[in-house]
Parts: structure tokens; C-alpha cells; sequence
């Protein structure tokens, strides 16, 4: 009998155990082990019934991520599953926790379902650029009809039970104890018969056939926001349910399932997966360093970003001192924090009840007393090293001595802040990305003297509350904003030479950007950077200045979305840009007014330029040790920056391209441009020898 996976009798029912932590994924040895216990199971004349539970924390959240990418030794899983559903005796799924991927269409091929009520079921693959691939989009439309199918597929997201029981996925929501339940249940249909297998349901699979647009309609709403190649393989996986035999829609599950796996699509998808949990792995800080208990936070600041933090905190059911000089700024942040929530209440994505806990978590002041007991302070004011330090040296001699002093700084030296305190290894870069509460990407900065517990704990409390933690060290802008300048310098800098807003975002979003450069910056407020570049030096000699369009334009009082003209004009409270033929005219003049004559810039050039400075960038970060992994920093873009993740990543996206492809093009733009472009040795060597980003980061 297989270690992983036990079986024993309650009664008349057999019972199933699947033991594999933390999640009971399906690798080879559970694979192996389900098919014997269920052999077992039905040669035993006692057992009239078959229960399917998973032991621990959950159900069954998947594959065995260690076996992505590599044969399926037998038993395949198709073939699990298809014991299952064509056993003489009735089968029954009992889940908690999460029955994702896999996991769920194991679940699907048993005759029956219960679960508890705050289990998820998914089917997330379409995250990894693949499909379901042991049957998921054959029998999830049959069962609960093509348009939640496809919208669960295509997204890739999970529901909840109460979902599932209204949609026939779930036939009984468990209250209590989950093996109890589904035994009894177990016991009520041992004998019923005939025994009705999801393959052959056909009720929700003829009103599509009968009707076509249902399908088309369903793929179009599932689609609408989807990118990449993935989800269009899912559309036709399941359109392939309605127009074939279950059998025939199999293979053809298998064809497109074999089609993705071999894509560049997937390979960054999986990428990513992987980078996302490399990332949690710091070389000299090992997984037992010692960490401190965070049992209660204060944030200085209650703006946007203060605000947003305090809601990450209060969601994680983490107590928060939400501070301010005075009171006005205070109610205006909790007031906003309210609203947030009551939007999220509105959509149905929280509960009064939820709401009004989390709010309490708030506690809105304007002294510092309370700072006396917090086991962590987050500063998030304004970006004025002056004010930072005046802020650190009065925390330095408030706080407990072992709480830790993180600032949210974006760009600042947290070496320079840190100094500012007696206490130096106490102090971290802790920098959220707005908005705080919903963007995934913390952007965890260690100074040189920060203790090893301090990083560990911050990486901890990332995942404690629900974000992806990355470290990195000090420079102006970290990983993200370093690479981001190098980006928007180049955007900046294209417009004067001859393309216009409208090209350059259209070539980014046609990369896979959720917006281009000059939307983004209507949206964030043109103002922001016009007013840190007034206080700024000039750019160095042989450096060109990039912002004397976005100057032009914030002069005019035309500061983006928030006063409905910037790069683009808005109308009607639409936030859709709209092309505006004054700026157009004011960026010639521009040209005209520094002596550059505007030439046709092709997409390609564009795209080429505004990549090739991020990732020529991204290289430089490496060689100076700020990002462990070139891994990391495709985290930090994909989580924090919106670049599309099926293209992996900067980093990934360089090797996908070919570095010497990349090192020609930045020594051709070096020799045109100047020194913005100087080339970064390790790109130079990569490119020299043939290398990758990868693997110099694995070496």
C-alpha cells in the first residue's frame, strides 16, 4: 500500500486518504496509490460506496509541480480518473481546503461531490499558458453548462461551495466534519442507480448545440480581458465538448494541451510560477533565521499609500495605528479607506460584516503614543529624505527596541535613513505599490547594516499578507523604478524624434501592456513628475533632458486624467484617451525648438528602444548585486508593472529574444544616443558567449 495515500472501511464505506503534504499534489506516487486503494475498494464485497478525502489542509490543489514539463509516468492521471468513473460502485468527492487543477478533475470524474463550506474549486492551469488536461474542459461544461465553464477556464480563477452548489458542481455542502458528511452522504446514494457519470451529461452540451451563439457569446464575455494564446486554447478545448463525442473532445484536449506545453507562452508562465517562489529564497538569510512577532502595526501617513497599507494589514486581520499630524488628514484617510471597502461590499467581493471588522482594525490617531508598542512602524509621507530622517531619529527614540522602522520609500537611500537611528539593523525598505491594497508586488529593500532576522521577518510577513515579497538592495529607484526611468526616458525621448503618444502606446499595448507610457502617465498625474524634476539637477552633459513635453504640458495646467487633458484629452467623465491634435502640435514645436528633425520611428524601433533600456538596465542591476536574480526582477515587473506574464519578464523576454540579438542592438543605440545606453559589461559578456540571463543568475 502506497505511503502517500491509505485506505480504510467506515461501515459499508471504503475511504480513500489521500496523504501527500502540504497539498496533496498528484505526483507519480499518488497516482500510483489512488489506483490501488480504489482496485481495493471494489474487489471488497463489504464496501458499497467509495469516499475520496484528502488529509490535512486540503483536498488536492494540483499537479506536482516538480513533474511540469516531463513525461507523466503511468498511471497518467486521465487514467485515474477514468477509474474512477467507471466504477462499478459510487464514488464521492470530499472537499476542503482547495480542489484545484487536477485536484477538481479528479473530483469531476467521481459520481458525486460534497464539501465544506469555505472550500475553492478551480481550474487554474490557463495560468501556466496550458488547459486542463485529464478531462477538466470536457466535463465542467457538461456539468455545469458552457458559459461558467468557460468563464472559470478561461480565467483561471476558483469559486467558493455555496457557488458550486448552485451551479450542480457541488451536490451537498457539508456542515462540520467533512469525512462524517460525505460518509453519510456516502451511505444515502450507496445504491442508487444507475450511476451517473459527468462524461455522459448531455442536457447543458444540446442547448449549446441547438443554439450556437450561447457559446459564442460565452467565449467572447470569458475572453474579453484574457491575453495570450492560453485562453484561446481553452475557448476551443471546450468547444470541442459540444461538438464532439467526449471521447473525440478528449484527444482533442490532449492535442491542444500537448500544443501548449510547447509554447513560449507557457515556458514564461511556468517561469514566472517558479521565479514567484524563488524569490522567497534568500542565499544567506537560511529558512530557520530566527524572525520577530508582528502582532500590531503603525503607519505615519494617511494618505493614499498610508491608507492603502493600513487596508493590507487590517485584511490580513493585523491591528493598525493609522497616524497623522492632524486630525483632518487622518478622517480624510479613513474616509477613504471606508469608501474603498464599500465599494468592494457593493461588488459582492466582501460582506458588511467583513467591512465593518476590518475598518475596527483601523485605529485612526494623531499621536505617537501608541508607537510605543508596535512591533513594526511603516513611514509613509512624502518623498523628502529631510522629512524621512527627521521622522527615523524621533521613531529612535520612541520604539521598542526590538521593533523593526521600515519606510515606504520608492526611489531614497534607505542606508542614508537608516543612519538617521542608533539602530540601523532595526531599519528596512518595506516599499508597496499603489494602490497598497490590491497591487501584489512588495519590494522588500535591505540596507547594509539590516539584520538578518529583520529581512527575514519582512519576507514572512510578505506572504502573511498576501504579497509577493521581493528583496533587493539600495540604488535611486530599486529594481522597479530604476528600470521603470529607463523605460520612460526612452518614451519620452521617441516623441521628440518623430513618433507620438498614440503609436508608442499602442506598440506597448500591443506587447501586453494593460496601457502604454503616456496613458499611464495621464492616469498617475503629470504634475508628480514635472514637480520633482523642477527641484532635480540637470541631466549631465551628453544626457538629454526628457521631459520637455510633459513640462510643456503641465504648464498649461493639463496634469493627465484628474483634469480631463494630458498626453491625451478625456471627455464626459470617460476615461478613455483621446487623441488631441493641440499636443501633437506642441511636441513638433518642441522638436523644432531643439533643432532635432522628426523622422518616420517604426513600432519596431519603439518596441526595441523602450525594452532594450529596461532590460540593458535590468542587466546592470545584476552586475551590482541589487537583484539576486534575474528571476527577481521579472517578479518585481509582472507583479508590480503590469508586463505581461505570459512573456516571463523582462529578463526572461531578453533570453526568449536572443542576448546577442540584444548586445548589438544596445552597442548600435549606444553609438547613436550616447551614454544612457552604455552597455552593461554582463550583458556584454552574455551576449559574447552565447549565455542567458538565467543561467548566470543560477551560477
Amino acid at each position: 500500500m502506497s505511503d502517500v495515500v491509505q485506505f480504510q472501511k467506515r461501515g459499508s464505506i471504503g475511504v480513500i486518504s489521500v496523504d501527500n503534504p502540504p497539498v496533496n499534489a498528484l505526483s507519480h506516487a499518488v497516482r500510483q496509490g489512488l489506483r490501488e486503494s480504489l482496485a481495493r475498494a471494489i474487489a471488497d464485497q463489504e464496501v458499497r460506496a467509495i469516499v475520496l478525502v484528502g488529509a490535512g489542509r486540503t483536498f488536492i490543489a494540483g499537479a506536482d509541480i516538480t513533474e511540469f514539463g516531463k513525461p507523466m509516468k503511468e498511471p497518467a492521471l486521465g487514467s485515474v480518473i477514468a477509474a474512477l468513473d467507471e466504477s462499478p460502485k459510487p464514488t464521492v468527492a470530499a472537499l476542503h481546503g482547495t480542489a484545484l487543477g487536477g485536484g477538481l478533475e479528479v473530483a469531476l470524474g467521481c459520481h458525486y461531490r460534497v464539501a465544506v463550506p469555505d472550500a475553492k474549486c478551480g481550474l487554474p492551469e490557463v495560468k501556466l499558458g496550458i488547459l486542463p488536461g485529464a478531462g477538466g474542459t470536457q466535463r465542467l461544461p457538461r456539468l455545469i453548462g458552457v458559459a461558467k465553464a468557460l468563464e472559470m477556464i478561461v480565467s483561471g480563477e476558483p469559486i467558493g461551495a455555496a457557488e458550486a452548489k448552485a451551479l450542480g458542481l457541488v451536490d451537498e455542502v457539508v456542515e462540520g466534519d467533512l469525512l462524517a458528511g460525505a460518509v453519510g452522504f456516502a451511505q444515502r446514494i450507496a445504491d442508487k442507480r444507475p450511476l451517473v457519470r459527468v462524461r455522459d451529461l448531455t442536457d447543458r452540451i444540446d442547448q449549446a448545440k441547438k443554439d450556437p451563439s450561447i457559446f459564442e457569446k460565452a467565449a467572447k464575455a470569458a475572453t474579453a480581458r484574457a491575453r495570450g494564446q492560453a485562453p484561446l486554447r481553452c475557448v476551443e478545448a471546450v468547444r470541442a465538448a459540444i461538438d464532439l463525442s467526449f471521447d473525440q473532445g478528449m484527444r482533442r484536449e490532449r492535442e491542444l494541451i500537448t500544443e501548449a506545453f510547447a509554447s513560449e507562452e507557457s515556458a514564461a508562465l511556468r517561469h514566472v510560477f517558479f521565479a514567484e517562489r524563488q524569490a522567497a529564497k534568500i542565499p544567506d538569510v537560511p529558512p530557520d533565521t530566527p524572525t520577530l512577532p508582528v502582532k500590531r502595526v503603525a503607519i505615519l501617513g494617511a494618505g493614499t499609500m498610508g491608507g492603502g497599507i493600513a487596508m493590507v494589514f487590517a485584511n490580513a486581520g493585523i491591528p493598525v495605528l493609522l497616524v497623522d499630524k492632524e486630525q483632518a488628514f487622518v478622517d480624510k484617510g479613513v474616509q477613504i479607506i471606508t469608501k474603498n471597502y464599500a465599494a468592494t461590499v457593493s461588488k459582492g467581493r466582501l460582506s458588511q460584516a467583513d467591512m465593518t471588522s476590518r475598518v475596527g482594525r483601523i485605529q485612526p490617531t494623531t499621536s505617537w503614543d501608541g508607537l510605543k508598542e508596535v512591533d513594526l512602524v511603516i513611514e509613509a509621507v512624502f518623498e523628502e529624505m529631510g522629512l524621512k530622517k527627521e521622522i527615523f531619529g524621533k521613531l529612535d527614540g520612541l520604539c521598542r527596541k526590538d521593533a523593526i522602522m521600515a519606510t515606504n520609500t520608492s526611489t531614497l537611500n534607505v542606508n542614508e535613513i537608516a543612519r538617521a537611528t542608533s539602530r540601523p539593523e532595526q531599519v528596512i525598505g518595506l516599499h508597496f505599490f499603489s494602490p497598497a491594497n490590491v497591487m501584489r508586488l512588495l519590494e522588500i529593500v535591505r540596507g547594509e547594516k539590516t539584520s538578518k532576522t529583520v529581512v527575514a521577518t519582512a519576507m514572512k510577513l510578505a506572504k502573511q499578507i498576501g504579497k509577493v515579497g521581493v528583496l533587493v538592495g539600495v540604488c535611486n529607484g530599486f529594481v522597479g523604478n530604476r528600470m521603470l526611468h529607463a523605460f520612460y526616458r526612452q518614451a519620452n525621448l521617441i516623441i521628440e524624434e518623430g513618433a507620438l503618444p498614440y503609436q508608442v502606446d499602442g506598440v506597448m499595448t500591443g506587447f501586453g501592456f494593460a496601457m502604454g507610457p503616456f496613458a499611464t502617465s495621464d492616469l498617475a498625474g503629470i504634475d508628480v513628475g514635472w514637480r520633482i524634476r523642477k527641484g532635480a539637477p540637470k541631466p549631465p552633459a551628453g544626457e538629454r533632458y526628457t521631459g520637455n513635453v510633459a513640462d510643456r504640458l503641465a504648464e498649461m495646467g493639463r496634469f493627465g486624467q484628474k483634469t480631463n487633458a494630458g498626453f491625451y484629452k478625456y471627455e464626459g467623465g470617460n476615461r478613455t484617451p483621446i487623441r488631441d491634435p493641440q499636443v501633437e502640435s506642441i511636441i513638433v514645436e518642441v522638436s523644432k525648438q531643439l533643432s532635432i528633425e522628426r523622422r518616420s520611428v517604426s513600432d519596431d524601433e519603439i518596441l526595441e528602444r523602450c525594452m532594450y533600456a529596461m532590460i540593458n538596465e535590468g542587466a546592470k542591476i545584476l552586475e551590482e548585486g541589487i537583484a539576486l536574480r534575474a528571476s527577481d526582477i521579472d517578479t518585481v515587473w509582472i507583479n508590480g508593472y503590469g508586463f505581461p506574464a505570459y512573456r516571463g519578464g523582462p529578463m526572461f523576454y531578453a533570453d526568449s529574444v536572443g542576448l546577442p540579438k540584444i548586445g548589438a542592438r544596445v552597442r548600435e543605440f549606444f553609438s547613436k544616443h550616447g551614454r544612457v545606453w552604455q552597455p552593461s559589461a554582463l550583458l556584454e559578456r552574455l551576449a559574447r558567449d552565447g549565455g542567458s540571463f538565467a543561467a548566470a543568475s543560477a551560477g
